[in-house]
């Protein structure tokens, strides 16, 4: 897989003194890992180092993650301020997620509700989506519609009403629609950057400091498929 070897590749979404936004790529990792790959979050300390001619330290706070395979919308703190206010929105489900994902099976139907309740396995790091609620399980629940039929495929628009682990690869899967390139939830072959379809497409909220309603979409990744969507 790919990694970010440097700041010229960010793409930034948005920029301000309490905040930054970035387009993230496939393959790379937004917090450091086991693998020891330079993660997102060093990439974006460098960049705002260098910019801002900033002595010292950069403080820049994660506020959520994505995973390695998917791209889109990745928010950091520039503030510590900053940081406590956005973790206390993402985990109070006060900003507007919607994601784009491409399947090839067709979803029972054009538009739905999904809700499943979610048992992570921590051995293989995957989720597993089940219809009643089994013990260690936490409900996931997703709004999906078809917004586009491409020659061999599906593109979808999901917004989330919760925040789980995989949850709408997951979900997907549960329903016979598996991501496009994703192995580990049952797509039967690998794209060839080693990602997914799956990209975090828009993101609404209300600016931890100035209030303001800070709408961000981020374009999707140059390829053929997505550039059909």
């Amino acid at each position: 897989m790919k990694t970010l070897s440097d700041k010229t590749n960010l793409q930034i979404l948005h920029e301000d003194n309490h905040l930054i936004v970035v387009n993230k790529r496939v393959g790379d990792i937004v917090q450091g890992d086991k693998t020891g790959d330079k993660p997102l979050s060093e990439v974006v300390k460098e960049y705002i180092k260098d910019k801002y001619n900033k002595p010292g330290e950069v403080f820049l706070g994660v506020v959520h993650r994505l995973d390695r395979p998917t791209t889109g919308i990745v928010v950091f703190a520039r503030t510590s301020k900053a940081l406590t206010r956005l973790n206390e929105m993402f985990s109070n489900r006060e900003t507007q997620k919607t994601y784009w994902a491409v399947v090839k099976n067709r979803p029972p139907n054009d538009a739905d509700t999904l809700v499943h309740f979610l048992k992570r396995n921590e051995k293989n790091n995957t989720s597993k989506a089940h219809l009643k609620e089994v013990p260690e399980s936490k409900i996931a629940k997703l709004d999906y519609k078809i917004i586009k039929e491409l020659n061999s495929y599906f593109a979808l628009e999901i917004d989330l009403h919760t925040g789980r682990h995989h949850q709408i690869r997951a979900q997907l899967a549960a329903i016979g629609s598996p991501i496009k390139g994703d192995l580990k939830y049952g797509f039967d072959r690998s794209n060839p950057d080693g990602g997914i379809h799956l990209h975090a497409r828009k993101l609404v909220f209300i600016h931890p400091v100035s209030k303001e309603k800070i709408e961000i979409v981020a374009p999707v990744p140059n390829n053929s498929v997505w550039n059909a969507v």
